[in-house]
């Protein structure tokens, strides 16, 4: 999988498709790597006629990560904020939307079409509210923005986001597969051992806990992107389970 420099930062991405074909930016969510797009699934959407382009978002997978910012405490912040105060976090879902578009404007597959997932979704909002002219049209799914009166996780779901890191490979599949049952759909249950798979393989690709951490602070720092996003004039289709525990309905 190669990497470029994009924002001032390594990226790492893969490209599935004819660069041809109009470009396909997938965007994934909190910790996630770009092999949480699954082949198959790129495969399916290459063969639609796009040139699709996954990518590990900062501080996750291959990508560069940012030790050098220590990692926030979590507590606080939500202290803060709840004061009324404002945070500086690491870094802002506005730098993360900065990098994906660099991406693709580096690729030269600007503009592109342009999906994200939960944090992803959150990613590509800013994405169209920075870059308007670099998005051919807006997918965000199971996402919300940023306006605290909705979408926010149940308790248990919460819980699975706040949870100490595990200390051991085994531990941390266990914790997934954990985790998954919470948070993932009550009706499409994933089979375990495919849940237990991916686990492993986001394992040994890349173990990073810190980096997920700097990402929830930068999730909790944003502000409501609901006016901007009334100005957005590109096609845009929103994606949303009717169940979903982590950000809900």
């Amino acid at each position: 999988v190669p990497n470029t420099t994009a924002n001032h930062i390594t990226i790492e991405y893969e490209i599935i498709g004819d660069i041809a074909d109009p470009a396909l930016l997938l965007v994934m969510g909190l910790g996630g790597q770009l092999i949480g797009w699954p082949d198959a699934f790129c495969g399916q959407l290459a063969d639609h006629g796009f040139a699709v382009v996954r990518y590990d978002n900062r501080d996750v997978g291959l990508s560069q990560k940012f030790e050098e910012a220590g990692t926030p405490d979590l507590a606080a912040i939500l202290g803060a904020l709840g004061g009324g105060d404002t945070v500086t976090p690491p870094y802002t879902l506005g730098d993360m939307a900065d990098d994906g578009i660099a991406l693709i404007e580096g690729l030269g597959l600007s503009p592109a079409h342009i999906v994200g997932a939960s944090m992803g979704g959150m990613i590509v909002q800013e994405m169209v509210i920075r870059h308007p002219d670099a998005v051919r049209s807006l997918c965000s799914i199971m996402s919300t923005t940023g306006d605290t009166s909705v979408g926010q996780p149940t308790p248990e779901a919460l819980a699975v986001l706040l949870q100490p890191p595990p200390a051991t490979r085994a531990e941390v599949i266990e914790a997934s597969v954990r985790g998954s049952r919470v948070i993932g759909s009550p009706g499409y249950p994933t089979d375990e051992a495919d849940l237990r798979a991916g686990a492993a393989l986001a394992y040994d690709r890349s173990y990073y806990p810190q980096g997920p951490v700097r990402q929830i602070a930068a999730i909790l720092a944003a502000a409501d992107r609901s006016t901007a996003l009334g100005e957005v004039h590109v096609p845009t289709l929103v994606i949303h389970g009717d169940a979903d525990p982590l950000v809900t309905p």
